[in-house]
């Protein structure tokens, strides 16, 4: 027998292997419970987006009545200025102190906000603003994005890294079905709905998607005081003994400084903002577009653009399924190009084409009653009927031709096939290529560089729209998507992981 060996005269050394075989497994136990919470705010963040997003602009309509179309894309894009400014802050506090703190902060803002969002109607006057206000705390709330992605890429080995980013996105997806899908449901409660007077409050087809938002809030609270855990693994999936912030990680620090591919960090934030500014278009878009093409009232295009985005939501989640092969089989960059290119077919096939034109809505002009021979209905000054169609300010509905429901349907389809591979691949290609240094402040920029594309894009696409119309509109971002996937190319070589890059892992 060898020296070294135990028998059954060695009970302590027997223990303490069987402590530290228990110690593993229930640090393996906890480290994806933990991820799991994680998931769980993903998912809160983008129901915190969605559950309002294709009842914005009816809202908007009801309570104010200067509110127009470029405002909405202002209000819209107010949830990712706030995310935009508290991305880099968050990621920086995680790398700094325990994820608790900067995720209970971020949450509590974010069901304070939904619930001044509900109660945005009270005011006598300026209502638009105070919707606008309560979308950037909602936004700044969702900051804690950055905090996930970094939590998620540091508690994950680089072999289980893609399968986790591939569920942080399922879970984002699912978020953008059940948003559309509950607020379908509750748009059954009607404009009016009913008040309940003790609290002054509307609770009607436009609150009650935020108050819900709030109670998940709440929930999530609890699941993060109860069981979040900090953990933080290398590359190989080891275990670190003990939580080391980023002041006291020097030799990963300097290491990192030296070797970082800044090019393949920069190119990455790019891409990024380029894929979230073309999907915040299409969610930006949908409800006055469909009003616009279709003569949707405020009521149906609630319903069926909640209906179209929820199924748009399952799509994604089976794309993630594959995605996750598709990666393991060809790599995180091939699925990124090809997402690339069902984007561009999707916006390329909602260029308008064709002899038919929309629904003209006209009002009445000066003192008299103007009516549009094209749609042969005469409305009084204070009639009750909603007025459908494309509006007589945006010049355009008369000479562009209408987009048609099958079209933007298929549009849909498509870009709901591309956007899930490219949106995962962009971000864990990138944690792939900081390493395993703490990425909070890294990931905090680039959601900033997603928020500012869903700042930018819903503004972009608002005034573009109004002024221009749709082939223009979607013209533009077919040249986009275009300029992105020569970007892809020419960085091609340079966007891998880190461990890779350095040899220490074989790709």
């Amino acid at each position: 027998m060898s020296q070294f060996e135990p028998d059954d005269t060695t009970p302590l050394l027997r223990n303490d292997a069987s402590s530290e075989e228990d110690h593993q497994g229930e640090d393996y136990g906890s480290r994806w419970r933990s991820i799991r919470v994680m998931y769980f705010t993903m998912f809160l963040s983008s129901v915190g987006f969605t559950i309002v997003i294709t009842s914005l602009w009816p809202y908007l309509q009801k309570i104010d009545d200067s509110a127009d179309a470029s405002f909405l894309g202002w209000v819209v894009a107010a949830y990712s200025l706030g995310q935009m400014v508290a991305s880099p802050i968050f990621g920086w506090w995680s790398n700094y102190r325990p994820s608790k703190e900067p995720l209970v902060c971020s949450i509590f803002i974010n069901l304070s906000a939904n619930i001044y969002y509900a109660y945005a109607s009270l005011p006598t006057s300026h209502n638009k603003i105070h919707v606008l206000v309560s979308r950037v705390f909602v936004g700044f709330g969702a900051g804690n994005v950055a905090v996930a992605r970094s939590y998620v890429a540091g508690a994950t080995s680089l072999h289980e890294r893609t399968n986790a980013m591939a569920n942080m996105s399922a879970c984002q997806a699912l978020g953008f079905i059940l948003g559309p899908a509950l607020q379908a449901c509750l748009s059954f409660i009607g404009e009016r709905g009913v008040t309940v007077e003790v609290l002054k409050l509307q609770l009607n087809m436009y609150t009650s998607p935020a108050l819900l938002a709030t109670v998940f809030g709440i929930i999530n609270i609890l699941l993060v005081l109860t069981v979040l855990k900090q953990h933080r693994v290398d590359d190989h999936g080891k275990q670190a003994r003990a939580i080391n912030y980023i002041s006291e990680d020097t030799a990963d620090v300097e290491e990192v400084q030296e070797s970082i591919d800044h090019v393949a960090v920069l190119t990455s934030n790019v891409l990024f903002f380029l894929i979230m500014f073309i999907f915040a278009v299409f969610e930006t878009i949908a409800t006055p577009l469909s009003m616009d093409m279709f003569a949707w009232t405020r009521k149906e295009a609630v319903l069926y653009n909640g209906i179209i985005l929820c199924c748009i939501g399952f799509e994604s989640i089976a794309v993630f399924l594959v995605v996750k092969v598709s990666a393991l089989r060809f790599g995180d960059r091939p699925v990124l190009l090809a997402g690339l290119v069902l984007i561009f077919c999707g916006y390329f096939i909602m260029l308008p084409w064709g002899n038919h034109y929309p629904l003209i809505q006209w009002a009445d002009i000066k003192n008299g009653s103007l009516a549009a021979e094209m749609s042969g209905v005469t409305l009084a000054p204070n009639s009750s009927v909603e007025p459908v169609g494309c509006p007589y300010q945006q010049t355009w509905c008369q000479y562009i031709p209408a987009i048609h429901l099958a079209q933007y349907i298929t549009a849909g389809v498509i870009i709901g096939m591309g956007y899930p591979g490219c949106n995962v691949m962009s971000y864990t290609l990138y944690s792939k290529i900081l390493g395993p240094k703490p990425q909070g402040v890294y990931m905090g920029w680039l959601t900033a560089s997603g928020s500012g594309a869903r700042t930018l894009g819903p503004v972009f696409v608002s005034n573009v729209y109004t002024i221009l119309g749709p082939r223009w509109a979607f013209g533009l971002l077919c040249g986009m998507v275009f300029g992105g996937f020569l970007l892809l190319v020419a960085a091609y070589k340079r966007l891998i992981a880190f461990s890779v890059r350095h040899g220490r892992i074989v790709a």
